[in-house]
């Protein structure tokens, strides 16, 4: 087994920035890290500053409910989600650090016939790109998660699910610290209490970045900064098609394992997974405004907590330990945007939605390619900015309908 990590406050310098840097990244998430840490180790690159405005990975990083999977609909979405997953597999030997993957698979449960369709559909195109996936009749989810209702005479009776062996959940503040650590072993700095507040242009380019800490030069400048994007793109003058919305999610006290895989229901609406401690981790839709705040409305929880039960009786006595939210972006067609922009050495990634935890690796190394190449890669391509004029989506609100 592996040891427990230091206490992260040995685990990276805390510099002064420099007042230059061949690039800058603003995030210090799992993103920004990711896309340090392959900036150096694909790249050569380390002369590089990542800008936090508060502490390193406290942002959704340290918000999101962990589920790992690649089991989307369409190529574009299962290429860069399954390049994410291959690299989760290796990415403790890779990061010298332990982040408790635990590939215990995520049914995706069917409620209906529509469901049944789209599910088997989904299993179909999997296997075409090469991602593990099956579909479960419902005596075989019983086998797989035996706390599973699977009773007909419920609301929404189960009638099978999707299955991916290869799935399932990391620690995420070990992630965040095992990409910090190595990024900072690169000499990267690792800037906190960071706050952009504004750009320097000329012409087409972004030329520095301005923050609460001093002027930085910069040669090149990528945001990965989730939910704020836009406030960032603002000071730009440019938009981008995304909006925030707070999204919740909850724990239980500790608890025996009983659960042993992850299961989704979009119908019920609640996602469940037990963590290496033991308590239960639920999650649900965004609430349906817009905003900032890191805390939602009770009736979302309200309404988990209910399709949780629904699912999962042995849960009913379990005690409600806390709830949290975070903030994600959400573009249109429900993918991501990752590349190139109207300035030419400024970079983008955001509107993961509720996707970003599970492609940490895959978009970190993407990202990485295309500031190193300024062109880029071949899994980042499909995810550009201009697919919005150019009508190119990769519509993928059936993989994302609910928080996960």
């Amino acid at each position: 087994m592996n040891p427990l990590p230091e206490h992260p406050d040995f685990l990276w310098r805390t510099p002064e920035p420099k007042r230059s840097y061949d690039v800058v990244i603003v995030g210090a998430g799992g993103h920004g890290l990711a896309t340090a840490h392959y900036l150096a180790k694909n790249h050569g690159i380390t002369d590089v500053a990542v800008l936090e405005k508060g502490w390193l990975a406290g942002g959704n990083m340290a918000r999101n409910t962990t589920i790992i999977r690649s089991n989307y609909l369409w190529d574009e979405s299962a290429g860069i989600y399954e390049h994410a997953l291959k690299l989760w597999e290796g990415l403790e030997d890779d990061l010298g650090y332990p982040i408790l993957f635990s590939q215990r698979g995520v049914l995706n449960l069917a409620h209906s016939l529509q469901d049944v369709r789209d599910s088997v559909r989904r299993v179909e195109a999997n296997v075409l790109n090469g991602v593990d996936a099956e579909w479960l009749t419902p005596d075989e989810v019983k086998k797989v998660c035996p706390i599973v209702n699977t009773s007909q005479e419920i609301r929404y009776p189960v009638l099978g699910a999707t299955y991916q062996p290869r799935a399932g959940i990391a620690k995420h503040d070990y992630v965040a610290w095992g990409f910090a650590r190595r990024a900072d072993e690169a000499g990267i700095d690792l800037i906190q209490d960071c706050e952009v507040t504004g750009f320097t242009t000329d012409g087409d380019r972004v030329t520095g970045v301005r923050t609460t800490r001093g002027d930085i030069v910069a040669g090149k400048v990528a945001l990965c900064a989730a939910g704020h994007t836009s406030v960032l793109t603002d000071m730009l003058g440019f938009r981008v098609p995304i909006q925030s919305h707070p999204l919740q999610a909850l724990v239980s006290e500790l608890l025996e394992p009983v659960h042993p895989t992850v299961v989704m229901s979009n119908a019920v609406h609640v996602y469940v997974s037990q963590a290496h401690k033991g308590e239960l981790v639920m999650g649900a839709g965004i609430d349906s405004y817009n905003g900032y705040g890191q805390r939602g409305a009770f009736h979302i929880i309200e309404r988990q907590m209910a399709a949780a039960v629904e699912l999962f009786p042995v849960f009913a006595r379990a005690h409600l330990l806390r709830t949290w939210g975070g903030i994600v972006d959400v573009t249109p067609d429900a993918s991501p945007i990752v590349g190139r922009t109207p300035y030419s050495n400024l970079y983008l990634n955001c509107g993961w939605g509720t996707g970003g935890f599970k492609a940490t690796p895959g978009v970190g190394w993407c990202m990485a390619h295309t500031i190193a190449h300024d062109e880029p890669h071949p899994y980042n391509a499909p995810f550009t900015l201009d697919r919005f004029v150019t009508g190119a989506l990769v519509d993928e609100h059936g993989a994302a309908a609910v928080a996960h």
